[in-house]
């Protein structure tokens, strides 16, 4: 079938709509990265020079000399794989349960819990700090995991996908002997990849990027992570933007990476699940 002009024109007005969003969305990302190449006193230079005229490399090097930011990272990747690991194990596990195992009240069950999305964040931050303080879990990684092991919000969303495997499917994995684990394990969780991908990377930016949560719960210095570090370097009366710009792009590059590296299990996962609903 030809395209007519019509058409053509509005494909064109599409991807130039589309060219044009992107260009924004980039734009802020392309001056953090040439901000952390400048002085101080170049950083906020009216118009803006987006080359250097001296590229300052030593930025990256006083990140690591001023403060403590490989105690910080480290403390982020220990954090971040953790919550991210056993989110992702708990999330599918019950997302499991409340599409492909039938009990009474199930429905109403899940219904109450992904209510829970609604309630916003500040309005039980106070009786959660109550709860740890008195389980002595403030100022503790261990603290900060157990709160971020369990999210609605994975489970709604893996629900939403394991829905869209054929009950069938399971039924006759029943008949055959497996068990629900065996089910879970060996039918469920392959078809499931791009999913899981997806909470993969939503979990993984939410924790390696919150902020909150950290400086609310982590007092001492060795505790902290890299939001909270990159804070140090605002003072009272003066901020080293251009080391938090070089710390800023230090702390996406694990992001990027990870995007990268799950965009290829998510094509992945798509191409080898041909089950729809």
């Amino acid at each position: 079938m030809k395209k007519t002009k019509q058409d053509r024109f509005v494909q064109v007005c599409v991807y130039l709509v589309l060219l044009l969003i992107t260009v924004v969305t980039l734009l802020p990302l392309v001056w953090m990265f040439s901000a952390s190449f400048k002085l101080d006193s170049e950083v906020f230079s009216v118009p803006i020079r987006w080359i250097p005229k001296t590229f300052h490399f030593e930025n990256y090097v006083r990140i690591w000399q001023k403060i403590p930011f490989g105690r910080f990272t480290f403390n982020s990747f220990k954090l971040t794989i953790i919550v991210t690991f056993i989110q992702v194990l708990t999330c599918s596990f019950a997302a499991y349960g409340f599409s492909k195992c039938k009990f009474r009240g199930r429905d109403t069950l899940f219904l109450c819990y992904i209510a829970t999305i609604a309630i916003p964040w500040q309005i039980y931050m106070l009786p959660q700090y109550s709860m740890m303080q008195k389980l002595h879990l403030v100022d503790t990684h261990l603290g900060y995991i157990l709160m971020q092991s369990f999210a609605a919000f994975g489970v709604f969303l893996l629900r939403q996908f394991y829905q869209s495997v054929p009950n069938e499917l399971i039924e006759a994995a029943r008949i055959d002997g497996l068990s629900e684990y065996g089910c879970y394990f060996r039918i469920v969780l392959p078809l499931a990849k791009p999913a899981i991908a997806t909470l993969t990377i939503f979990t993984f930016v939410n924790t390696w990027n919150d902020f909150m949560g950290p400086m609310i719960y982590f007092n001492s210095e060795a505790n902290k992570t890299i939001p909270l570090g990159i804070r140090m370097f605002i003072g009272q009366y003066s901020s080293e933007y251009q080391l938090i710009m070089a710390a800023s792009v230090v702390a996406l590059l694990p992001i990027l990476i990870l995007y990268v590296f799950c965009q290829r299990f998510f094509v992945q996962g798509i191409a080898t699940s041909g089950l729809k609903g």
